[in-house]
C-alpha cells in the first residue's frame, strides 16, 4: 500500500455526512494530511450556518496534528466526497491554502492530490505562486 492509498482509506473512514441539527452538517468532506515525522491527522468538515464555525476537512486535520504534536510542515493532504479526488475538486479551498501558508511557509511544497487514480498531484506553491506573505516571513527571519 502507498501513501496515498493509506491517507485515502484513514480519511474515508470518516465520511458519514449527516445533520448535527437544523443548522449544521457535517462529515461531509474529509481529509488526511501526513505531517513531516509521517504521522497522518484527519479531520472532516463541520458546516455551520452561521459561518463563523465553518471549518473545513483541510483545516480540522491541520489543527488536529498541531494540537497533538506541535508540528506544522504537511508532507501530503487528500481531501474529497463521497470519491476519491478525480481531476476536479480535491483541492483545499482558499482558506485553507491561506491557513497552510500562515502555519509554516514550506508547506508550499505540500503534495496536493488531484487525481487519486492517476496520481496527479500539485504542489501548495504551485497553487499560490505569488503569496502575500512571503515578504512578512522574510522580514521575521531577517
Amino acid at each position: 500500500m502507498d501513501i496515498w492509498e493509506n491517507l485515502y482509506n484513514q480519511a474515508k473512514q470518516l465520511y458519514h455526512p449527516h445533520d448535527v441539527s437544523p443548522f449544521i452538517y457535517s462529515e461531509n468532506v474529509v481529509c488526511a494530511l501526513e505531517a513531516a515525522d509521517g504521522e497522518i491527522y484527519t479531520g472532516y468538515c463541520f458546516e455551520a450556518t452561521c459561518g463563523v464555525f465553518h471549518l473545513c476537512a483541510e483545516r480540522v486535520a491541520a489543527f488536529n496534528m498541531y494540537q497533538f504534536s506541535k508540528q506544522t510542515k504537511v508532507k501530503r493532504i487528500i481531501a474529497f466526497r463521497d470519491i476519491a479526488p478525480a481531476g476536479v475538486g480535491g483541492m483545499p479551498c482558499g482558506a485553507c491554502r491561506e491557513f497552510l501558508m500562515e502555519l509554516n511557509v514550506e508547506n508550499a511544497a505540500t503534495e496536493i492530490m488531484v487525481d487519486y487514480d492517476q496520481r496527479e498531484i500539485i504542489t501548495l506553491g504551485e497553487l499560490m505562486p505569488k503569496w502575500w506573505g512571503l515578504d512578512r516571513v522574510k522580514g521575521a527571519i531577517e
